[in-house]
């Protein structure tokens, strides 16, 4: 009887074992009452943090920075950007991992859970530390930069949709659906590539 159940367990691919499961880069999947958090509330979120992305290029044209306070700017840049792609990497690691059928979902889940705040903390820091470095508004890169910092901050609540549909089918046995697959490696996909293009055009822009 265990090995039947054994061998139809791993004829159903990469699934969850023991904890719900959710998608790399993914936030709290359920609220403070355990309920899962309602769409309205994922706009609501997606408005505010278009709103704080737009006051936050109003006041760095604003702002007059003196040098030491742009050295110290540029520091906690670079100190954020390591917090906050670093346990990027480590999320979405763990759920390629689980894609390749080497990690259970509940890992996933567990790492996600210990990293979804440095990497929230560190792209506030690459926001706040960026109100001090006189960036170029009216720089083509500097907007694809802008651009994919919010591409990166809307996927985060994509990704914490995701993670509620993947608590969702859960609950039922069977393999994950590939739509959801590909969704979650879409979130992973873009997720990486904010960061990593983020980081490069900043790369370019200290280097005129």
């Amino acid at each position: 009887m265990q090995s039947t159940s054994a061998r139809g367990q791993a004829a159903l691919g990469p699934r969850p074992a023991g904890e719900p499961g959710r998608p790399a880069l993914a936030v709290e999947d359920e609220g403070p009452d355990g309920a899962p958090t309602p769409p309205w509330a994922l706009v609501a979120l997606g408005v505010v943090a278009c709103a704080v992305l737009t006051a936050a290029c109003w006041t760095a044209s604003h702002v007059h920075a003196d040098p030491p306070l742009q050295a110290a700017a540029r520091f906690l840049h670079l100190a954020a950007l390591i917090v906050g792609l670093g346990a990027v990497l480590a999320v979405d690691w763990f759920a390629l991992l689980w894609l390749l059928g080497r990690r259970r979902l509940s890992d996933v889940l567990q790492t996600a859970c210990a990293l979804h705040t440095p990497i929230w903390l560190g792209l506030g820091g690459l926001v706040l530390s960026g109100l001090f470095l006189r960036p170029d508004l009216s720089s083509p890169l500097t907007l694809v930069k802008l651009g994919l910092v919010l591409a990166v901050m809307l996927n985060g609540l994509y990704a914490h949709w995701l993670g509620q549909r993947l608590r969702h089918v859960q609950e039922y046995p069977g393999r994950v659906p590939r739509r959801l697959l590909m969704q979650t490696g879409i979130a992973a996909t873009i997720s990486q590539g904010g960061w990593w293009g983020a980081s490069v055009i900043g790369f370019l822009n200290s280097h005129p």
